[in-house]
């Protein structure tokens, strides 16, 4: 009994001791290792967008190539002459001839750089301008975006002005009248203008353009509108009813039943109406 007592005692003592020892041992910490995980960064790349302001180039006026030879600018502008011609009234020829004097065959600054071959100044222009230096420094003149407009303006520069108004009184082949009138009217300043303008006509057989366009009106069919509309046609040679009904796309009862006509035969210079 007495041993049993001295061995659990002796077990009691031992745990005790064990007991001891470990909790004096050194203590070991407990490391908890946390997982980092790699975080995906992901790079957004902000691109600042600046409202910009178109900005607009000044359009650079291209200088006019001058002809070579005063031939040259004679066969360029011809055509627009002869058009002015029949529109305006004004010969072909003085149209050319000043044309040539004025911008010098197209090589003298005014023409290259302004489109102006006649030397007209603003007086009142509201469009586009160039100064160049004329019977005083610096003066004003017109500029064009073409030569034909020059060549219009010129027209009616003419045909707008009172003090010309006796030029179109003349003959249309009267150039030596134009040219002399021109000088009256105070165009130029130079004593010598209709001369040379004269002389270019000559020299270069300019007279013929205004023959041209006379010609060619005599060709056209010569038709007359009276105030009720009604189309008059002046019969001319080789003109029969038959020829005048395909012309006007109408028929030849048509034309006889209009003009009370009992035959077919017709006069030159007989006045037909034609219906519409």
């Amino acid at each position: 009994m007495a041993s049993n007592k001295i061995e659990i005692k002796f077990k009691h003592i031992a745990l005790v001791t064990a007991l001891v020892v470990f909790s004096c041992g050194p203590k070991k910490g407990i490391v908890t290792k946390k997982r980092q995980q790699k975080e995906k960064v992901e790079t957004v790349e902000v691109v600042k967008t600046e409202k910009t302001e178109e900005v607009k180039t000044p359009e650079i006026e291209a200088e006019v190539k001058p002809p070579s030879s005063t031939a040259v600018y004679i066969a360029t502008y011809a055509d627009i002459a002869k058009e002015e011609m029949r529109r305006y009234k004004i010969p072909a020829s003085i149209t050319l001839a000043q044309g040539i004097l004025e911008s010098a065959s197209g090589k003298g600054r005014l023409a290259v750089k302004a489109n102006n071959h006649f030397g007209i100044k603003c007086h009142g222009w509201t469009g586009a301008k160039i100064y160049h230096d004329d019977d005083r420094s610096q003066e004003c003149f017109r500029k064009y975006k073409e030569a034909k407009s020059s060549y219009e303006d010129h027209s009616k520069f003419l045909t707008g002005r009172g003090r010309y108004a006796d030029l179109f009184k003349l003959k249309q082949d009267d150039y030596k009248g134009w040219a002399r009138g021109l000088k009256k009217a105070g165009y130029a300043t130079d004593r010598k203008y209709p001369d040379k303008l004269i002389s270019l006509i000559e020299r270069y057989k300019l007279y013929e353009y205004d023959e041209e366009v006379l010609s060619s009106k005599k060709d056209e069919i010569k038709i007359v509108r009276v105030n009720s509309g009604t189309k008059i046609h002046i019969v001319e040679k080789g003109d029969t009813l038959y020829s005048l009904s395909k012309r006007y796309n109408t028929t030849v009862d048509a034309i006889k039943s209009m003009n009370r006509l009992s035959s077919n035969t017709l006069a030159v210079g007989q006045e037909l109406k034609i219906p519409n």
